[in-house]
Protein backbone atom coordinates (compact mmCIF):
# COMPACT_ATOMS: atom_id res chain seq x y z
CA UNK A 1 0.00 0.00 0.00
CA UNK A 2 1.63 3.80 -0.75
CA UNK A 3 0.45 6.61 0.80
CA UNK A 4 -1.80 7.16 -2.66
CA UNK A 5 -4.45 4.59 -1.93
CA UNK A 6 -5.58 6.51 1.01
CA UNK A 7 -6.81 9.88 -0.54
CA UNK A 8 -9.91 10.78 0.23
CA UNK A 9 -11.93 14.48 -1.13
CA UNK A 10 -13.50 16.71 1.16
CA UNK A 11 -12.60 20.28 -0.55
CA UNK A 12 -11.49 21.59 -3.94
CA UNK A 13 -8.47 19.41 -5.03
CA UNK A 14 -5.68 20.86 -7.33
CA UNK A 15 -2.82 19.89 -8.90
CA UNK A 16 0.39 22.30 -8.05
CA UNK A 17 3.54 20.96 -10.21
CA UNK A 18 3.82 17.02 -9.51
CA UNK A 19 1.74 17.23 -6.10
CA UNK A 20 -1.93 16.77 -5.06
CA UNK A 21 -3.50 19.22 -2.40
CA UNK A 22 -6.89 19.55 -0.97
CA UNK A 23 -7.73 22.67 0.10
CA UNK A 24 -9.22 20.97 3.57
CA UNK A 25 -10.19 24.50 5.38
CA UNK A 26 -9.40 27.91 3.27
CA UNK A 27 -8.26 30.91 4.83
CA UNK A 28 -11.82 32.58 3.38
CA UNK A 29 -13.45 30.28 6.34
CA UNK A 30 -12.77 32.09 9.46
CA UNK A 31 -12.05 35.71 10.89
CA UNK A 32 -8.07 34.32 11.88
CA UNK A 33 -7.48 33.31 8.11
CA UNK A 34 -6.56 29.62 9.63
CA UNK A 35 -5.64 27.71 6.54
CA UNK A 36 -5.31 23.67 6.37
CA UNK A 37 -3.81 22.33 2.99
CA UNK A 38 -3.15 18.57 2.13
CA UNK A 39 -0.95 17.28 0.45
CA UNK A 40 0.17 13.98 -1.64
CA UNK A 41 3.51 14.29 -3.12
CA UNK A 42 5.69 11.90 -4.83
CA UNK A 43 9.57 10.69 -4.08
CA UNK A 44 12.13 13.40 -4.53
CA UNK A 45 9.28 16.12 -4.56
CA UNK A 46 10.61 19.48 -3.65
CA UNK A 47 9.91 23.15 -3.50
CA UNK A 48 12.65 25.54 -4.32
CA UNK A 49 14.00 27.09 -1.10
CA UNK A 50 12.01 29.93 -0.06
CA UNK A 51 10.86 32.53 2.61
CA UNK A 52 7.32 33.76 3.32
CA UNK A 53 7.02 37.29 4.33
CA UNK A 54 3.80 37.44 6.27
CA UNK A 55 2.66 33.55 7.24
CA UNK A 56 4.31 30.71 9.58
CA UNK A 57 3.91 27.80 8.19
CA UNK A 58 3.54 24.56 9.96
CA UNK A 59 3.75 21.08 8.29
CA UNK A 60 2.40 17.94 9.71
CA UNK A 61 3.47 14.87 8.18
CA UNK A 62 0.38 11.85 7.92
CA UNK A 63 2.40 9.53 5.96
CA UNK A 64 6.29 8.90 4.52
CA UNK A 65 9.50 10.76 5.44
CA UNK A 66 10.54 14.72 4.33
CA UNK A 67 13.44 16.09 4.76
CA UNK A 68 13.17 19.79 6.02
CA UNK A 69 15.70 22.54 5.44
CA UNK A 70 14.57 25.87 7.99
CA UNK A 71 17.47 28.84 8.34
CA UNK A 72 20.28 25.91 7.65
CA UNK A 73 19.28 23.54 9.79
CA UNK A 74 18.47 20.08 8.86
CA UNK A 75 15.26 17.93 10.18
CA UNK A 76 13.68 14.82 9.01
CA UNK A 77 10.05 14.36 9.94
CA UNK A 78 8.28 10.78 10.16
CA UNK A 79 4.58 9.98 10.83
CA UNK A 80 3.10 12.25 13.58
CA UNK A 81 5.64 14.93 13.25
CA UNK A 82 5.16 18.65 13.19
CA UNK A 83 7.81 21.10 11.80
CA UNK A 84 7.38 24.69 12.07
CA UNK A 85 8.80 27.33 9.22
CA UNK A 86 8.35 30.51 10.87
CA UNK A 87 8.08 33.50 8.44
CA UNK A 88 11.09 35.34 7.60
CA UNK A 89 13.20 31.80 7.52
CA UNK A 90 13.94 30.49 4.11
CA UNK A 91 13.15 26.43 4.06
CA UNK A 92 12.24 23.39 1.61
CA UNK A 93 12.16 20.26 1.87
CA UNK A 94 11.96 17.06 0.58
CA UNK A 95 9.93 13.53 -0.17
CA UNK A 96 12.51 10.72 0.68
CA UNK A 97 10.24 8.30 1.52
CA UNK A 98 10.37 5.94 -1.96
CA UNK A 99 6.44 5.46 -1.60
CA UNK A 100 6.13 9.51 -1.33
CA UNK A 101 4.39 11.42 1.23
CA UNK A 102 1.71 13.10 3.03
CA UNK A 103 1.31 15.72 5.00
CA UNK A 104 -0.71 18.39 6.24
CA UNK A 105 0.26 22.67 5.88
CA UNK A 106 -1.26 24.97 7.99
CA UNK A 107 -0.91 28.94 7.84
CA UNK A 108 -2.61 31.67 9.05
CA UNK A 109 -3.24 34.25 6.48
CA UNK A 110 -3.97 33.90 2.83
CA UNK A 111 -0.78 34.26 0.66
CA UNK A 112 0.24 30.49 0.89
CA UNK A 113 -3.22 29.32 -0.58
CA UNK A 114 -3.71 32.61 -2.41
CA UNK A 115 -0.16 31.60 -4.42
CA UNK A 116 -1.40 27.88 -4.83
CA UNK A 117 -4.76 28.66 -6.65
CA UNK A 118 -3.08 30.89 -8.76
CA UNK A 119 -0.32 28.12 -9.37
CA UNK A 120 -2.56 25.66 -9.64
CA UNK A 121 -4.84 23.90 -11.96
CA UNK A 122 -8.10 21.81 -10.98
CA UNK A 123 -7.26 18.19 -10.62
CA UNK A 124 -8.96 16.12 -13.55
CA UNK A 125 -8.39 12.71 -11.44
CA UNK A 126 -8.05 12.50 -7.47
CA UNK A 127 -4.16 10.82 -8.01
CA UNK A 128 -1.18 12.43 -8.40
CA UNK A 129 -0.39 14.11 -12.25
CA UNK A 130 1.45 12.80 -14.38
CA UNK A 131 5.17 13.96 -13.55
CA UNK A 132 7.02 16.70 -15.63
CA UNK A 133 9.73 18.81 -15.03
CA UNK A 134 8.90 22.98 -14.72
CA UNK A 135 9.65 24.58 -17.81
CA UNK A 136 11.73 27.80 -17.69
CA UNK A 137 8.26 29.81 -18.37
CA UNK A 138 6.13 27.82 -15.29
CA UNK A 139 9.10 28.57 -13.28
CA UNK A 140 9.17 32.24 -14.25
CA UNK A 141 5.22 32.71 -13.75
CA UNK A 142 6.10 30.86 -10.26
CA UNK A 143 8.50 33.29 -9.23
CA UNK A 144 6.33 36.07 -9.93
CA UNK A 145 3.26 34.60 -8.72
CA UNK A 146 5.15 34.13 -5.19
CA UNK A 147 6.68 37.35 -4.88
CA UNK A 148 3.08 38.88 -5.04
CA UNK A 149 2.04 36.46 -2.31
CA UNK A 150 4.43 37.53 0.00
CA UNK A 151 6.60 34.50 -0.71
CA UNK A 152 10.05 35.48 -1.96
CA UNK A 153 12.29 32.34 -3.84
CA UNK A 154 15.77 32.29 -2.54
CA UNK A 155 16.96 29.09 -3.71
CA UNK A 156 16.50 26.02 -5.55
CA UNK A 157 14.55 22.43 -4.73
CA UNK A 158 16.35 20.05 -2.13
CA UNK A 159 17.46 16.57 -3.69
CA UNK A 160 16.44 13.60 -2.59
CA UNK A 161 19.33 11.79 -0.20
CA UNK A 162 20.59 8.88 -2.20
CA UNK A 163 19.87 5.28 -0.24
Amino acid sequence: MTVFSNIKSAGEVFWFGNTLILIKTSSRAGQDGLCVIEHWMPYGDSPPMHVHRNEDELFFILEGEVRFIVDGQEKVGRVGDSLLAPKGLPHSYCVESRDGARMLTVTRGADFENMLRLSSRPAQRFELPTRSAPTPEVIDALVATCATNGIDIVGTPLQPKTF
